[in-house]
């Protein structure tokens, strides 16, 4: 079983930026693919980034390209999600999520992630 559990949310101004974190617990990090989603009031839960259990593979959402950045350290079982330029429309409850995986692989969708955190709110102000 793996425990995920975020950090960093809060209140922002827009153009600013936060550091959410995610620590794992439960497996070692390095076994574990990870991601992260955010789901706005009244939206379906969308992906934003996700990372390989390496950390050579990385993809982004459009939304988010050349403004969020994911890492992971394995030795520290946390991964990151640095965001700037933020908008309103980042606005969000943002998730962590996990996947064991032995392929070197991202996942993008909800399905593919069976572990969750319980999600840190974004807010960002226009």
């Amino acid at each position: 079983q793996v425990q995920l559990v975020e950090s960093g949310g809060g209140l922002v101004q827009d153009g600013g930026s936060l550091r959410l974190s995610c620590a794992a617990s439960g497996r070692t990090l390095s076994s574990l693919a990870m991601g992260w989603f955010r789901q706005a009031p009244g939206k379906e839960r969308e992906f934003v980034t996700g990372i390989s259990r390496s950390g050579n593979s990385i993809r982004y959402a459009d939304s988010v390209k050349g403004r969020f950045t994911i890492s992971r350290d394995n030795a520290k079982n946390t991964v990151y999600l640095q965001m700037n330029s933020l908008k309103p429309e980042d606005t969000a409850v943002y998730y962590c999520a996990a996947r064991i995986d032995v392929r070197l692989l991202v996942f993008t969708t909800v399905p593919e992630y069976p572990y969750w955190g319980q999600g840190t709110q974004v807010t960002v102000s226009s």
